[in-house]
């Protein structure tokens, strides 16, 4: 899975030509991990709250189990879309903007 680290924006828009093999495995990677509801819901909530950042305290309120929680956030690390930091026993999680743009990117019909 891609690690937030080595996660770049990768792909030109849909309509400037096929993608290849591997800049489609790495978008489909991230519309995977926001295709579960729950994630949806997690990153939803990362991405509005105050000062761009959210501790996992503050979100985990999603009708699921806090190990369930720390899977979903996981997964959209892995897959880019969040940044995290520990502090102290908690973790603080932010949206990757470059990550998220790219893929916004990628679906702009208007090229």
């Amino acid at each position: 899975m891609l690690d937030a680290g080595t996660v770049v924006p990768c792909c030109p828009p849909i309509t400037a030509g096929e993608l290849s093999q591997d800049d489609a495995e790495k978008m489909a990677a991230m519309f995977k991990a926001l295709s579960d509801p729950v994630r949806l819901r997690l990153f939803s909530k990362v991405a509005s709250h105050a000062g761009g950042e959210a501790c996992v305290c503050d979100i985990s309120d999603v009708g699921v189990s806090q190990p369930t929680v720390s899977h979903h956030l996981k997964k959209l690390r892995e897959a880019g879309l969040l940044t995290s930091e520990r502090r102290g026993t908690w973790v603080y999680y932010k949206v990757a903007p470059p990550v998220v743009a790219a893929m916004s990117a990628m679906l702009d019909l208007r090229t």
